[in-house]
């Protein structure tokens, strides 16, 4: 029995016949006519393909069945190839499923397990199951693995199956999608063809899936395969009452969830070089100054969800410093951080403090009660930023350097709506606290509010500081 006799009963009906072409061209088995004609449709080749990709992107909407063809792709690569000759002794070979955290990537694993456990003869490769892995009888390893750079390294990669790669995230980093990949990359190059399949829907016009549509889709003689079809095409099972409501709630959004095109109405802030230009390496606080006056802003939160953060800076001349920056993630008290954040203000000599208008009264009522008064700020979080973006373009405001302020400020995405106004925020899953308490004490620190630049009086000796 063949492992197309095993999978059949799993995959049974016409619904699956897109599916079926695209595992035909990846792994360049003979083609029906019918499914030499949505190869070319999704893939805009002309030409079926003559070897196996080791590559691939799968850019698919919403509902389409991703996850259920990744967990047949990993347990194909898993039970049905023999890497012992590229083993050394005692070493395993890892089929790594990458998700933007472990929820995610459990149901990919859960999908594994039930092909594993439905097929007597895939039930008796298995020597030993736990909650992220699973070891096999022929020296093979699948399991999960968060979106890190760090926690992928050191393997010997026989697949790399990575899911909505077009949502990874990180507050430490611009890109941790290719950051990721490129980690990657050296645990595939031991075992000869070894696989990495990217699938997600899309979003917005960079990373690494839009880099391989961009370089790759619709060449015959492109080394990656990019397959990209609309949720409908994928799943014909899906009630298409669902994406007509969706389009018409949200074309923009819907056309990216479910037919599976790049959003343009979505575009990075400011690029990794512009904020890399305002860094002070090594700087990663200023202590205070006799005679500079400062001004703060904070981002509030209730401490469940949101991390709650403060910015402190000054003006020097025509460029503004960003002194001090704090982070506090949850869970924790809000009133204690608010004191705590109010002995820092203090520390730098300040009385007042400017902050968004979240939760209405609660910030002023605790700040208050520690001696700082609270100050509505006047602009939205989006103007601050807009406000912020000639600062750094100008290289007129200097950076410390933070890893998760640098990560934030890069992922930071301008978004047109449909009336045509811009808003700034951070993406789906994302933060932006750290960049928000920053960008409003430094734009506070160029407008000159709350007494910003050189104190004139202790300028001319006639004040202690």
């Amino acid at each position: 029995m063949d492992s197309e006799e095993l999978f059949a009963p799993h995959f049974r009906g016409d619904s699956w016949d897109a599916w079926r072409s695209f595992l035909a061209g990846l792994f360049a088995l003979p083609m029906t006519d019918a499914q030499l004609a949505r190869f070319r449709q999704h893939t805009g080749r002309s030409t079926a393909p003559a070897v196996p990709f080791k590559e691939a992107a799968l850019i698919c909407g919403r509902r389409a069945g991703k996850s259920r063809i990744l967990a047949a792709v990993a347990v194909y690569l898993a039970a049905f190839r023999d890497y012992g000759p590229h083993l050394a002794p005692g070493e395993r070979a890892t089929v790594a499923v990458i998700a933007a955290d472990r929820r995610q990537a459990r149901t990919i694993f859960r999908y594994i397990i039930g092909l594993f456990g439905a097929v007597p003869v895939l039930a008796d490769l298995v020597e030993r199951e736990a909650a992220e892995v699973l070891d096999l009888t022929n020296g093979v390893t699948i399991e999960i693995h968060t979106a890190s750079y760090r926690v992928t390294r050191g393997y010997t990669l026989a697949a790399a199956l990575a899911d909505e790669t077009a949502f990874w995230r990180s507050d430490e980093g611009a890109n941790p999608d290719t950051e990721i990949l490129a980690a990657l990359r050296p645990g595939l190059a031991s075992i000869p063809g070894a696989m990495l399949l990217l699938a997600s829907s899309p979003y917005s016009k960079r990373g690494a899936l839009y880099d391989a549509f961009r370089r790759h889709f619709g060449h015959d003689d492109a080394r990656v395969l990019v397959w990209q079809a609309p949720t409908a095409a994928m799943n014909p099972r899906i009630d298409p009452e669902i994406i007509r409501e969706a389009y018409e709630s949200d074309p923009q959004s819907a056309a990216a969830e479910y037919g599976a095109q790049f959003r343009d109405d979505i575009a990075a802030f400011v690029s990794r070089e512009v904020v890399d230009a305002c860094i002070v390496p090594g700087r990663h606080e200023l202590p205070r100054v006799s005679g500079v006056r400062y001004v703060a802003f904070v981002d509030p939160s209730g401490g469940s969800a949101d991390a709650m953060t403060l910015g402190i800076a000054h003006a020097e001349g025509d460029r503004v410093l960003l002194d001090c920056v704090r982070e506090v993630r949850p869970p924790f008290s809000p009133d204690v951080v608010a004191q705590d954040f109010a002995g820092l203000l203090k520390a730098y000599g300040l009385d007042t403090v400017t902050g968004d208008r979240y939760g209405g009264e609660w910030p002023r009522e605790r700040f208050r009660a520690h001696g700082i008064e609270y100050q509505p700020a006047e602009k939205p979080k989006s103007d601050l930023y807009r406000e912020l973006l000639p600062l750094l373009n100008a290289h007129r405001a200097e950076l410390l350097d933070l890893p998760r302020l640098t990560g934030q400020l890069v992922s930071l995405e301008r978004r047109t709506a449909r009336g045509g106004r811009d808003s700034i925020d951070h993406p789906p899953a994302a933060h932006d606290d750290l960049a928000n308490s920053a960008a409003g004490a430094l734009v506070l620190a160029a407008q000159g509010e709350a007494g910003g630049g050189y104190d004139l009086l202790a300028m001319m000796g006639m004040s202690g500081g």
